[in-house]
């Protein structure tokens, strides 16, 4: 089967790149669909847009599947699609039903590359049979996303006007279009070790075999069954602490050192991580060659490669880019205490993004100093110098690089802009 990828050349804020170069599950967006992808296709071809891709494939019926290179999906949602396309025998196009919770909940919020057709939101992948010239004659191809409702906690009445139990619905069939620094929380951490830690619930609950097998592991190994290692994986070369402690599910990579006292529960740790004395991670995604020094903590949270989160740091729902540092003692907020929606940027236009409880996103290269104090959902784009000052010690608005503190310093110490807005395709 060929596969046919389509560019989406919008840049993500506040990254400014493309979706397919940002980070998921600790790998480019490119890379991940690349390797699900995999066992079904045998070759791939690149285009801008439909336009070239039917004037250049038009006439060539080959199996195809065909989709944006800003989709994220797992291997359970893209096994189906692509056994029902083949059972179907015509051109697919693949949706889901708008009241799916998951697409409802956490997709169509901020979205525009899902589109709504009476009761159906259909996405941007196609099964063609007969190559790229039969997707005028598509038929939406329903996918259930098996969507299971977790809570995270209770806000009481006296916090907010939208109190009760926050939940989310994590799907076991994943699909989320990036378009926002939402959406790549949503897929890392909702999507990914979230809904990869039900998943393991689920088939302990309904697999007995599997249950037992679990419980053999851990009492030959003498640790706790969450410690065990059929759901803690752990690379070459990783250097432990005794008195740390791992609970699955959970990968570590090649070449990790982890400090005395770190807890660390479902998380994804690159490889070459060091998380130091008394670190905390739970639901988090740490990138290659990241350091977190000591009591640093992260919770649902996402860092991409080689970036530090300072000691005394607590990041909670945050999305980090890479080569970026945040300073000592740095707070994000994730809870809105004033009765007001969190929005978030795309399209160039603030949109609400349907979060209750949501931390704030720190682009690439970016150098923040300590002791800053960030309002729930703000950004700070890549490239920024941020120091904590008497005027500006609280961030309440998203911050772009011309606001950067590096500008007052420029004649000493240039800085050039890495991640421009508006970067040329190569």
């Amino acid at each position: 089967m060929r596969r046919i990828i389509l560019q989406a050349h919008e840049q993500i804020q506040p990254f400014n790149e493309a979706a397919r170069d940002l980070r998921v599950q600790n790998k480019p967006l490119w890379l991940w669909q690349r390797d699900l992808l995999a066992p079904f296709v045998d070759e791939e071809r690149e285009y801008p847009d439909w336009t070239t891709a039917l004037h250049v494939e038009g006439d060539e019926q080959v199996e195809a599947l065909v989709h944006r290179d800003n989709i994220f999906f797992n291997e359970a949602l893209i096994e189906e699609f692509i056994r029902r396309g083949r059972e179907a025998r015509q051109p697919v196009q693949l949706a889901f039903h708008a009241t799916d919770p998951s697409i409802a909940f956490h997709v169509a919020p901020l979205s525009q590359g899902v589109r709504r057709q009476d009761d159906l939101m259909l996405a941007e992948m196609y099964y063609l049979p007969q190559g790229v010239g039969g997707c005028e004659d598509a038929v939406p191809l329903v996918v259930d996303t098996e969507s299971r409702e977790r809570g995270y906690y209770h806000i009481p009445p006296y916090m907010a006007t939208d109190f009760g139990d926050l939940v989310y619905q994590l799907p076991r069939k994943a699909f989320i279009v990036i378009e926002s620094w939402v959406h790549l929380f949503v897929a890392d951490v909702l999507f990914g070790v979230f809904a990869r830690g039900v998943d393991t619930e689920d088939r302990i609950n309904r697999d007995w075999r599997y249950k037992i097998k679990i419980l053999l592991r851990a009492l030959v190994e003498q640790k706790t069954v969450l410690e065990s290692s059929e759901l803690v994986q752990i690379g070459r070369n990783a250097n432990i602490d005794a008195s740390a402690r791992i609970h699955g599910p959970a990968i570590i990579g090649n070449n990790v050192t982890i400090g005395a006292g770190a807890v660390i529960d479902n998380c994804i740790i690159g490889d070459n991580v060091t998380i130091s004395q008394g670190c905390q991670l739970m639901l988090s995604v740490v990138g290659d060659g990241s350091f977190l020094p000591f009591r640093a903590s992260l919770f649902m949270t996402t860092m991409m490669e080689n970036s530090m989160v300072a000691q005394n740091t607590c990041l909670q729902l945050c999305v980090v880019g890479r080569d970026t540092f945040i300073g000592a003692g740095t707070t994000f907020t994730d809870f809105n205490i004033l009765p007001a929606p969190l929005k978030a940027m795309i399209g160039g236009r603030l949109e609400e993004t349907n979060f209750i409880i949501l931390g704030g996103c720190v682009g690439h290269h970016c150098r923040l100093g300590s002791g800053l104090i960030m309002h729930p959902a703000r950004t700070v784009e890549s490239d920024v110098v941020l120091l904590a000052t008497p005027e500006r010690s609280i961030i309440s608005k998203n911050v772009s690089w011309e606001e950067s503190d590096h500008h007052r310093y420029a004649h000493k110490y240039p800085y050039p802009r890495l991640y421009p807005r508006e970067v040329e395709r190569v």
